[in-house]
């Protein structure tokens, strides 16, 4: 009954901004929804800390070395800023794909931690930065009464913040809870390639020296490639790849700058290899790019 409340809910959200289809910021709530009325193809982008509830629908989502399904009455974590690949699965005009990403506070989750210890018994979670699992029924409560609460400026001001903070607890003692404990101890291994994955995106230009990068994170170099592929699904140049071609199409869709600066910027030394691995990204050269959004 609570996740039929809470599909309703979107719905008329996506309802009365006349969105039929896509995705859409609510701008008050800071949560995204999302419908679509048929399967999509394959879609590259950068995941940040986030909670995804699937509402309607199915879709896929995952890295090259892995790849969850995600159902109607499931959610997931992913608990770090992570590249990853997502497809919509089942959606159809009388059954749209429905769901919604609630962006997660680490700042708020380290200050509840402490008081949320999982349980002792709680079995360990993989180390996949994306976890999986049934939603919660409290969460899909706690949520639907926070879109509530930021109908109006007197309940977004007061009562919006506590429920806010409600959601958190609740991640932190409910199934997802010790994915996110391990990524919030400082000395975890989670937590240690959190700060690795924070270095590369903050110099995303910068030429990557794993020797270094675990040096910084007090691992060693064997231990830090073994646990960086556990928790992010890539090695660290691929990650770092990635990232440095999501961020560079995000550049070619916004900006007028040259494909040649757009490529310098992000850290490639050669526009030649820039447009290749582009192209076998995404399936059409920066140029190309450029074109469809019609900046040349």
């Amino acid at each position: 009954m609570t996740q039929e409340a809470l599909l309703n809910q979107v719905s008329s959200l996506l309802d009365k901004s006349g969105l039929r289809q896509g995705a859409l910021f609510h701008e008050v709530s800071g949560i995204h929804l999302l419908r679509h009325e048929a399967p999509t193809s394959q879609n590259a982008t950068v995941y940040s800390p986030l909670l995804c509830l699937i509402l309607q629908g199915a879709k896929d989502v995952g890295t090259n070395a892995k790849t969850i399904t995600v159902r109607a009455g499931q959610s997931l974590i992913v608990s770090h800023t992570l590249p990853v690949v997502s497809r919509i699965t089942e959606a159809a005009p009388d059954l749209p794909y429905v769901a919604l990403v609630f962006p997660l506070d680490l700042d708020l989750l380290r200050s509840l931690a402490p008081a949320a210890l999982p349980a002792s018994g709680a079995r360990p979670s993989e180390p996949f930065s994306i976890h999986l699992c049934n939603t919660d029924d409290q969460i899909e409560d706690a949520i639907r009464r926070y879109l509530r609460h930021c109908e109006t400026n007197l309940e977004r001001r007061l009562l919006a913040p506590i429920t806010v903070r409600e959601i958190h607890a609740r991640l932190l003692i409910g199934p997802h809870g010790e994915t996110l404990h391990k990524l919030l101890w400082h000395e975890s291994a989670a937590s240690r390639i959190f700060q690795a994955t924070q270095e590369i995106q903050t110099n995303l230009a910068r030429t990557i020296v794993v020797k270094e990068l675990a040096r910084d994170v007090g691992m060693s170099s064997s231990a830090f490639f073994e646990q960086f592929k556990a928790v992010t699904g890539t090695s660290p140049l691929q990650y770092q790849k990635d990232l440095r071609l999501l961020r560079a199409r995000d550049a070619l869709k916004t900006s007028s700058a040259k494909v040649s600066e757009i490529a310098f910027g992000v850290g490639y030394e050669s526009s030649a290899q820039f447009s290749r691995e582009y192209l076998r990204k995404f399936g059409r050269s920066p140029r190309q790019e450029r074109e469809f959004v019609g900046f040349e």
